[in-house]
């Protein structure tokens, strides 16, 4: 038999299936969606077997060396969403399936062979290296003879051994100490009267009946590991290792809660995803419905039918809405049913939870873009909550958007795919009014609350009048009211540091990376100035590099301003900051956000993590400083991130039964995107926005694809982009495409690197991939040594 597998080596030559001979002794036990070694040249590296064939065209093939995993870690489903995604990212094959698979798997791992039962019901052969323990080397067993593979794949079904991937993680151990009686009879009689705590010890392993975690045990008696190596010493007790899984959420304790009753709004909208969850037909959902709405609840209402017939849900909510509460609302409906994937988390505890999903041990699993990959093989439900974040399309190779993928899975396993969100982005809804997707309205708050009150302040007026503050005289009398009342606030800047950049006033110099075309920012804690994009940090100086000059200060204002200038301002003021130096450490999102909850701080002030999925009863404020800062960006969908955010931001005040009120600042205030959220009119933004895009000839009206150049020489890139360039012109049909470019990209250089781009823009093109590939082709060999990199993004959402 022959195996068909990509080999690890991420190259456009090794892009393609190769064939091994699988030995005898392995004859059915090796499977697709397996990881196997395989001799590849002179050295042996590590492939994916996609498929098995009888034979091989070529007359010499050579045999596999070594199976990595018992059981297939790619499903058939997956297998070929691989090569889906490969095709249409134009990336290579090994890139995508390493996507679906943890990190944990990737590294160097030692396998281990668990015993699960009684030694004795293993064959004589193997029992040999179980005598020492539960555990086994895999190379040992295996390599001894190769026939046992077989074997062993039959008894971890049988529920007997179980094969573990161990990851050498520092100071992260997967197991625990647990302790149990031994076998000896008339245990308690051995010990003398007087020694009260070892008795004590015995009775209660005695009562439990079953093995004691030793910390708990230490804990609860207030006893001490010493009195416990003394009885193990003794052969009263046996000490051993039981694995544990790494519970992110571990100590966290999660209310039950039960399914609300629908409001007749709510019962319209679930009402078609409940008949194709019975009909078990593929269709996709926008459900378009206002800040506090009710939405998670359809969701998790939607879910409980599809896992009551047998089914598989998988939810991704953004990364930064990824937050305890968000967590809590699924964990509390459905318990230990559901596994939790996100960055957050360290290399173990993911490669935990994946394996719950491929064991079949959880039903749901919530988590952020690649949780989309989840092994299920009996999907009900695919839901996209904030489907217009941009955080679902992965900027590196491969260039996937986590909504294409969960449209590909609902397609396989015909279920359907909700989309959610208070401002869809402009191609769903657009597709939603072609009735590609099937608009589900909820236009009103739950218990008919009113959406929370918005008011634009000009700071041009603020200044005219002589206010300098970055808080106009509205929002700071607004946030003493609220601090008199004992209600909450929030705050919301889009920056992070601590100033944008650093300029000398006499003659205009702006500090910039010596490595790329950035100016640098200002952090306070360290005193310094780091670049954003190659992490270059210097010295704060104390005088002009250009003029000598000492009048630099820094420009703009960071959270840590905001900060200090709130206590200035406000010095009765509690203040929480979040923000990513705040929130560096693992939990201290949690941390900040329960003491928030419990009323410890009066006003929450942050950037983007505090914009979506807070929902907290005393916050009747929302401020938000800087509302323009997006606008000025150079891309065409500024203004539709802009109106999204401020509409995001402004949902987080009045949930619950206090009124809601927001002030936007702004130099901009007649601008659509923020005059329309005063009326929370999505229909009317999406009007507007959509005559911009018409004129313009952008998205949703064509497709675009960006190609970036880059090369330590700027001759070489300007060379390479206008061939380039003149080749998509001869290739592509010219009355339908335009080709724009070659220009410099908006940051023309980084990290030493010089930067060009061009666009493609398309309503209909068929030779577009076959072009796109010949020429990654064409610069295949210069790729590869290195200097010259060229990136296709097929469905770009930056331009930078």
């Amino acid at each position: 038999m022959i195996a068909k597998v990509i080999v690890d080596v991420p190259a456009s030559q090794t892009d393609r299936l190769f064939d091994y001979e699988i030995p005898d002794v392995w004859t059915g036990a090796i499977q697709p969606g397996m990881r196997v070694v395989v001799p590849f040249g002179p050295r042996k590296i590590q492939g994916f077997v996609i498929a098995i064939e009888q034979e091989s065209d070529h007359d010499k093939v050579k045999p596999i060396e070594d199976v990595l995993d018992v059981t297939p870690v790619l499903t058939d489903e997956l297998l070929t969403l691989g090569e889906w995604l490969s095709d249409q990212t134009l990336s290579f094959k090994l890139s995508a399936y390493q996507l679906m698979i943890p990190a944990a798997m990737r590294t160097k791992v030692k396998k281990e062979i668990i015993l699960l039962g009684d030694v004795n019901q293993l064959p004589i052969h193997l029992q040999v290296f179980f005598h020492s323990g539960k555990k086994a080397l895999w190379s040992d067993v295996i390599s001894q003879e190769k026939a046992n593979m077989k074997l062993i794949q039959q008894l971890v079904k049988d529920g007997l051994l179980e094969v573990r991937y161990k990851v050498e993680e520092k100071g992260k151990k997967k197991t625990e100490r647990y302790i149990k009686l031994s076998e000896c009879d008339g245990l308690i009689e051995e010990i003398p009267t007087r020694a009260v705590k070892q008795r004590e010890i015995i009775s209660y392993l005695k009562e439990s009946k079953k093995p004691v975690h030793v910390q708990s045990l230490i804990k609860e008696l207030e006893t001490t590991r010493q009195l416990i190596t003394t009885l193990v010493k003794k052969g009263l007790i046996v000490e051993f290792e039981k694995e544990v899984y790494r519970d992110p959420l571990a100590g966290v304790e999660y209310e039950r809660t039960t399914p609300l009753q629908l409001t007749s709004q709510q019962q319209e909208v679930i009402g078609p995803i409940l008949h194709t969850l019975e009909d078990k037909s593929h269709q996709t959902f926008l459900l378009h419905g206002v800040t506090g709405s009710g939405k998670t609840e359809i969701y998790l209402q939607s879910i409980d039918k599809a896992l009551k017939s047998g089914k598989e849900a998988i939810v991704l909510v953004p990364e930064i809405s990824l937050t305890p509460q968000m967590v809590q609302r699924f964990k509390g409906r459905f318990g230990s049913k559901v596994a939790v994937l996100h960055s957050g988390l360290s290399m173990g505890e993911k490669y935990d939870e994946w394996r719950k999903i491929l064991r079949k041990e959880v039903e749901v699993v919530v988590g952020a873009r690649s949780a989309v990959f989840a092994p299920f093989t009996n999907v009900g439900i695919i839901i996209i909550d904030e489907e217009h974040e941009t955080s679902y399309k992965q900027e590196e190779n491969p260039k996937y958007h986590a909504r294409d993928v969960a449209i590909f899975r609902g397609e396989y396993h015909q279920c359907p795919i909700i989309l959610g969100s208070a401002t869809p982005s402009l191609e769903s809804y657009a597709r939603a009014m072609k009735e590609v997707y099937h608009l589900l309205p909820l236009t009103t708050r739950v218990n008919e609350r009113a959406m929370p009150s918005v008011e634009v302040v000009d700071m041009r007026e603020e200044l005219r009048s002589g206010n300098r503050s970055m808080f106009s005289e509205k929002l700071l009398q607004s946030l003493k009211e609220r601090i008199k009342k004992g209600e909450q606030s929030v705050l919301f800047l889009n920056r992070r540091g601590y100033s944008t950049f650093v300029m000398c006033r006499d003659c205009g110099y702006v500090a910039t990376c010596d490595h790329c075309d950035i100016s640098l920012t200002y952090h306070r804690t360290q005193h310094s100035l780091k670049c954003h994009y190659c992490g270059h940090e210097e010295k704060m100086p104390n005088s002009c590099d250009s003029c000598g000059s000492e009048h630099i200060r820094f420009f703009g204002s960071g959270t840590q301003k905001v900060e200090e200038e709130l206590t200035r301002v406000l010095p009765e003021a509690r203040v929480i900051r979040m923000d990513i130096d705040t929130t560096r450490r693992k939990g201290s999102h949690e941390k900040l956000l329960s003491s928030f909850g419990r009323g410890e701080a009066d006003i929450l002030l942050g950037t983007q993590m505090i914009a979506k999925g807070l929902d907290f009863p005393k916050i009747t404020l929302v401020g938000v400083l800087a509302a323009d800062s997006m606008l000025h960006i150079p891309d065409f969908r500024s203004a539709e991130r802009t109106f999204q955010l401020m509409e995001q931001v402004s949902g987080r005040a009045g949930r619950h039964d206090l009124e809601g009120q927001v002030i936007i600042q702004s130099y901009t205030p007649d601008h659509y995107s923020i005059e329309l959220v005063k009326s929370h009119s999505y229909e009317a933004f999406f009007q507007t926005e959509m005559m911009q895009r018409k004129t313009a000839l952008y998205p949703p009206y064509v497709f675009m694809v960006l190609i970036n150049i880059s090369h330590p020489e700027l001759t070489k890139v300007i060379t390479v982009s206008e061939k380039i360039v003149s080749f998509l012109k001869r290739e592509l049909t010219a009355s339908t495409t335009a080709v724009l470019g070659p220009v410099a990209s908006p940051l023309a250089r980084i990290k030493d690197r010089y930067r060009y781009q061009c666009m493609i823009k398309y309503r209909n093109e068929p030779r577009l991939l076959e072009t796109l590939r010949e020429i990654q082709q064409h610069f295949t060999r210069e790729i590869n040594q290195g200097q010259l990199q060229v990136s296709i993004d097929l469905h770009p959402y930056l331009f930078t």
